[in-house]
């Protein structure tokens, strides 16, 4: 038996995204994610920010558009990275977390606009995802 095929059987590895080094400092630096939007489209944190803001600022429709663009943005760099639709992940992986945010976004403003199936289709993922990463966001 091959060494490859047993480890297809304990399931696909964790995928880690890239880190995003220019979008953290910019972030560091003050620059507002509107702004940096254009300037960084694939970024899912970015797109995740400006979720969290538009629902903090009572816009579930803006919310939920930009999470979609952060989800998308984040599948697209998922894929790039390895991941074949299923497996890991990780939270504690600095770099997924604005997939995982945008994830979690996502989910929230879905719930907010009373759209159940995708509220429940996104909790699986990111339960699936990692498991811990709901509780961290929230605790953020």
């Amino acid at each position: 038996m091959s060494d490859e095929f047993r480890k297809n059987l304990l399931g696909p590895e964790p995928t880690y995204l890239p880190e995003e080094t220019d979008v953290l400092a910019r972030l560091a630096a003050g620059d507002e994610p509107v702004d940096l939007a254009a300037r960084f489209p694939t970024s899912s944190l970015i797109w995740a920010l400006l979720a969290d803001e538009a629902y903090a600022e009572g816009q579930p429709v803006e919310s939920y558009a930009y999470a979609r663009v952060g989800y998308h943005r984040g599948l697209d760099a998922l894929r790039r990275a390895g991941w074949r639709g299923t497996g890991p992940i990780p939270w504690e992986h600095e770099p997924n977390r604005g997939f995982l945010r945008a994830l979690y976004a996502l989910g929230r403003a879905a719930a907010a606009i009373n759209e159940a199936e995708e509220v429940d289709r996104i909790e699986k993922f990111l339960d699936s995802s990692d498991p811990a990463a709901k509780a961290a966001i929230e605790a953020a």
